[in-house]
């Protein structure tokens, strides 16, 4: 997969997605006992904008929020992370609101747990003209998730037009498929992916939703290069998480790179002690980005994604931090180098 040239473009890397407030009770208590919420900020395609800036990349946002206190707490969140705001939308439209959900940590036995309070949110009604300078032209990568087009027909076709228009000013496409069973049924996800996927350079998907909502069958490398042949994609991550339990977790990968026809793996990261596993899959993301466009080489995006993911299991809140310090040195444990069991 090659990348338009580093600093060719004001942006390494740009995401449209919604941006949440989260909500979590404390010391993993029940949403619907606990009299207290920690409030946080995230969301898919941010997340991975966090992560890649964390790791030295140049990122953005296209995303709308309401114009209040909870807007500016987001639009605060996003550039504490180091993400451009250059083309979030505040929104003053009557009844706009800010997206919220609530998260259950779970314990064994009891799963962990999502409630959704979305509906009508200030992104939900952005279209292609509200987007401040719509930045056809401007990154070098394009970033969306599954979720997106799933939320309504307006952000659908958003996604579709910004795909489009980023497609044609050169810069590649990556697309997380990231199915969520709430927000749409099957056969609608299947549908409207099919029909996204030829414009996908870089593609992120899970074994299971491969197997289960995109109807594939064979072994994780046929179905991988499957989507090369069939679609034309580059690159593709297939990700496989074993859970444990609700607090250990396992975490594996696998690249196809269509250049050189290479399948690339590495031995899992098991019995991850969990913190916090929502956006461990947007690390993982992030990770593999932001080496590929680093041109690392698609062996080190894998271990990079990887541990991207391993660590921000262990991490409270949706966005990943990791420099490339704390990275490397995970990297080095994973493979077996001696190290200090503290840093010091």
């Amino acid at each position: 997969m090659r990348f338009l040239p580093r600093y060719s473009k004001p942006f390494d890397l740009m995401g449209y997605g919604e941006v949440m407030l989260r909500l979590t009770p404390p010391d993993k208590d029940r949403i619907a006992l606990s009299d207290s919420f920690e409030k946080t900020a995230g969301g898919s395609e941010l997340n991975v904008c966090c992560g890649a800036s964390a790791l030295g990349l140049r990122s953005g946002i296209i995303t709308a929020l309401p114009d209040n206190a909870l807007g500016q707490f987001v639009k605060n969140r996003i550039r504490f992370a180091g993400v451009s705001d250059d083309h979030l939308l505040l929104s003053n439209a009557d009844g706009a609101r800010l997206g919220v959900y609530y998260y259950e940590m779970g314990a064994y036995p009891r799963k962990s747990s999502v409630l959704y309070d979305r509906a009508g949110s200030a992104f939900c009604s952005m279209r292609l003209e509200d987007i401040p300078g719509l930045p056809f032209g401007q990154t070098r990568a394009f970033h969306v998730s599954g979720i997106t087009p799933a939320l309504g027909q307006v952000p659908l076709q958003t996604t579709l037009a910004l795909l489009k228009g980023f497609k044609e000013a050169g810069a590649a496409i990556s697309f997380d498929v990231n199915y969520r069973a709430a927000l749409w049924d099957e056969e609608t996800a299947y549908k409207t992916v099919c029909g996204i996927l030829p414009l996908v350079d870089v593609l992120f998907i899970s074994e299971e939703t491969s197997r289960r909502m995109m109807r594939r069958s064979g072994s994780a490398e046929e179905i991988a290069r499957g989507y090369h042949e069939q679609f034309g994609c580059s690159v593709v991550a297939m990700t496989m998480r074993h859970v444990t339990s609700p607090t250990r977790h396992s975490w594996d990968s696998m690249i196809f790179d269509a250049e050189s026809g290479r399948f690339y793996r590495e031995a899992p990261y098991e019995n991850i002690e969990v913190v916090d596993r929502i956006g461990s899959g947007d690390a993982y993301l992030s990770g593999v980005l932001s080496a590929l466009l680093l041109d690392l080489g698609p062996e080190k995006a894998l271990k990079t994604g990887n541990a991207m993911a391993a660590i921000k299991n262990t991490v409270m809140g949706d966005m990943p931090s990791s420099d490339w310090k704390e990275i490397d040195s995970t990297i080095a444990a994973h493979e077996g180098q001696l190290q200090s069991e503290m840093n010091r």
